[in-house]
């Protein structure tokens, strides 16, 4: 029997297990331990390894690999959302386990990736820490004493997070990046992982954030340097949204609601760690570190002002900007305000 035959026997088995996956397990990926087990079979009879066991290069399929940047892999992924977690699962019709997830979004784009994750976490080169990370670059930990090598992997999004098939009873999901991991590696190219990289709904061209421009005369000018300065998010659009929410007001309070300068929600305010929406220090932080979160969960400045007035999960149900005519108004009258800063 050549490698060929055995790897090719190995993806019949795992196949043909998925469809009998036990209802509970824990968070191994299950694909790893069955491809570790039988992947010992393979670099046995061959002192040659496979292609993909050997983590190669990928192949691309349909799509052109080299116009893929990192943003059309997290708008790809961020597709599965809300997907059950299924063990060995790899049908988007039924549920991913976590290699399953990795598998399909860079085979959707072009990419022929293996199928198991510590295979998965040979491919492509190396990235040494995650202060290089770039998003669409794989992410992978050893977890087990059971398993030698990675049993869990995910995609990078930026911003400290990433998407990830987690485990039973859980959906494909966002989350921060919870320890460093074991593995980072990057699939794409270079040059399609850097300007473009940030998370963006649907894949779609990121719009870059303003450029921070703001005339010293702004209300509040003060403010909106220093927080956009701590949290990464330029003044221009943080005064902004200010003049949008409250023209200024730090004492408005709207039917709704939403208080303050920056037209904070309580419950908004008490997780961004506002006790006072009304104190303009604290309101023009809490809207910086929210609107930072937002930035780095869309990857476009538009999105994340729509989810700034509509909330996240509206923009992530109409994969854009929803069809209110209250946000879409409210996004444009900002994007225009902003102008050349864009």
């Amino acid at each position: 029997m050549t490698v060929a035959d055995v790897t090719s026997r190995i993806a019949q088995i795992q196949s043909q297990l998925a469809l009998l996956a036990p209802r509970s397990t824990g968070s191994t990926d299950f694909s790893a331990s069955l491809g570790q087990a039988l992947g010992d079979l393979v670099a046995g009879g061959s002192t040659a390894p496979s292609a993909q066991s050997a983590g190669a290069s990928p192949v691309p399929s349909s799509a052109s690999p080299g116009s893929v940047t990192g943003a059309d892999v997290v708008g790809e992924a961020r597709k599965f959302l809300g997907l059950p977690y299924v063990w060995g699962g790899t049908d988007p019709t039924k549920g991913l386990d976590c290699s399953g997830l990795v598998q399909l979004v860079y085979k959707n784009l072009g990419y022929d990736l293996p199928r198991v994750s510590f295979q998965q976490a040979a491919s492509g080169r190396p990235v040494a820490s995650m202060s290089e990370a770039q998003p669409g670059d794989l992410i992978a930990w050893d977890n087990s004493s059971r398993n030698n090598g990675v049993d869990h992997i995910a995609i990078y999004i930026g911003g400290g997070k990433m998407i990830e098939a987690p485990r039973t009873g859980l959906d494909v999901r966002i989350i921060d990046v919870p320890t460093t991991p074991d593995v980072i590696r990057r699939i794409l190219p270079d040059a399609a992982t850097g300007a473009s990289g940030a998370d963006a709904v649907g894949g779609a061209a990121p719009v870059a954030p303003p450029s921070g421009a703001m005339s010293p005369s702004t209300p509040f000018a003060g403010l909106f340097a220093s927080a956009g300065a701590r949290h990464g998010v330029a003044p221009a659009l943080l005064a902004a949204v200010a003049r949008q929410e409250s023209g200024f007001d730090p004492s408005a309070v709207s039917p709704a609601g939403a208080q303050g300068l920056m037209q904070l929600m309580p419950a908004t305010a008490q997780g961004l760690g506002v006790t006072d929406s009304f104190d303009p220090t604290q309101a023009v932080d809490g809207a910086a570190k929210l609107l930072r979160d937002l930035l780095d969960r869309f990857g476009r400045t538009d999105l994340a002002l729509a989810a700034y007035n509509a909330g996240p999960g509206a923009v992530m149900r109409y994969d854009g900007i929803p069809p209110y005519a209250e946000t879409q108004k409210y996004v444009s009258s900002i994007m225009t305000a902003l102008g050349g800063a864009r």
